[in-house]
């Protein structure tokens, strides 16, 4: 059995609550940090995040507080689980109570606004001499609170980062592969959610098994065209939080961004379809920083651009699937092995 160790996962979302548990379960000792004290107060009493991850007991040992420093008193390994939109304010919040090498963990999906930065970046630039690893893959909420057989990714380019998030996290129903391509891990994990709006897009206009046969493979290939032009390994998109991500996600109704994007091609506005949620959906935000960068790198996204300009420009989707179709083609595979013969 290994070492119990002092936890704080901060974020009291769905996925932070989730993790949270399971690593509670694991008999570690482990604080949830929540900004909203009335549900924090709420969770203490009945056992259960209501708003995020209803009909799931919490176990007896989890720890819930609204407040940020009593939560990372002693911690030995930080979980940040926050939307990206304040993810930066939070981890300036902590830094105080974080001490130099401590190890801290992004599960954060998503892309900073204005900077590009990603998650794990933005730890760097605000706590002091951390750490730093990223955990992403296929990994829906709910499905790991049901003890779902489930497998994730800790990327990190410090050996004892996945070591210790492996030994963390690890149960009989979560397995934890490491990748020390931590940049080609997190950007996946952002521009999955793109797709995965497409995709339900697609679902929602009944499109077939061709079409979604297609618009995977594409999906995948956009993807990591646009992440080898900004250094990350293509081969790191072959793996779980590369394809495995964007299957689950593109074909899940457990994912939000999925859920947005069947709302969309139900007819809602891009406003209507996020406030039906009731939750973050980052590849909303994910696809305007994209294709912006994109432009800027003379990155070819076409879907990323068809669908920027469904949820940007008024652009209806079969018009933005007609021109989408008429574009021009490209190769089917653009990374492969090369041999000496060739």
């Amino acid at each position: 059995m290994t070492k119990p160790r002092k936890i704080a996962v901060l974020g009291g979302g769905s996925f932070g609550t989730a993790i949270a548990n399971m690593i509670a379960s694991n008999h570690h000792r482990v604080t949830l940090w929540m900004r909203d004290e009335a549900n924090a107060r709420h969770c203490v009493e009945t056992r259960e995040n209501t708003p995020y991850l209803p009909g799931y007991r919490l176990d007896d040992s989890l720890e819930i507080s609204a407040d940020l420093r009593s939560a990372l008193d002693g911690a030995e390994v930080v979980f940040f689980s926050i939307p990206s939109k304040s993810f930066r304010q939070v981890a300036m919040s902590a830094a105080p109570w974080i001490p130099p090498d401590t190890i801290v963990v992004s599960s954060a999906k998503g892309i900073e606004e204005g900077s590009f930065k990603l998650m794990s970046e933005i730890l760097e630039e605000e706590l002091s001499r951390p750490r730093v690893g990223v955990i992403s893959g296929p990994n829906l909420a709910k499905e790991i609170a049901q003890c779902q057989i489930t497998a994730t990714v800790i990327a990190s380019a410090v050996p004892e980062v996945c070591k210790t998030v492996q030994l963390v996290l690890a149960t009989p129903y979560f397995r934890v592969y490491a990748n020390s391509d931590r940049y080609g891990v997190e950007l996946a994990g952002a521009l999955k959610n793109i797709f995965a709006i497409i995709a339900g897009i697609a679902s929602a206009m009944k499109v077939g098994q061709n079409t979604m046969g297609a618009l995977l493979t594409r999906s995948l290939a956009e993807m990591t065209r646009f992440a080898a032009r900004l250094g990350a390994d293509p081969m790191t998109f072959l793996g779980l939080s590369g394809v495995g991500d964007l299957i689950v996600t593109c074909s899940s109704p457990l994912s939000r961004n999925f859920q947005v994007g069947e709302a969309i091609g139900r007819g809602l506005t891009l406003e209507q379809a996020v406030a039906s949620i009731g939750q973050v959906a980052e590849g909303v935000k994910t696809t305007r920083i994209v294709k912006e960068k994109a432009d800027e790198l003379g990155v070819y996204m076409p879907l990323t651009t068809a669908l920027h300009a469904t949820l940007y420009q008024g652009k209806s989707v079969t018009e933005v699937l007609k021109n989408m179709m008429l574009s021009g083609q490209s190769d089917d595979v653009e990374f492969r092995v090369r041999y000496k013969d060739e």
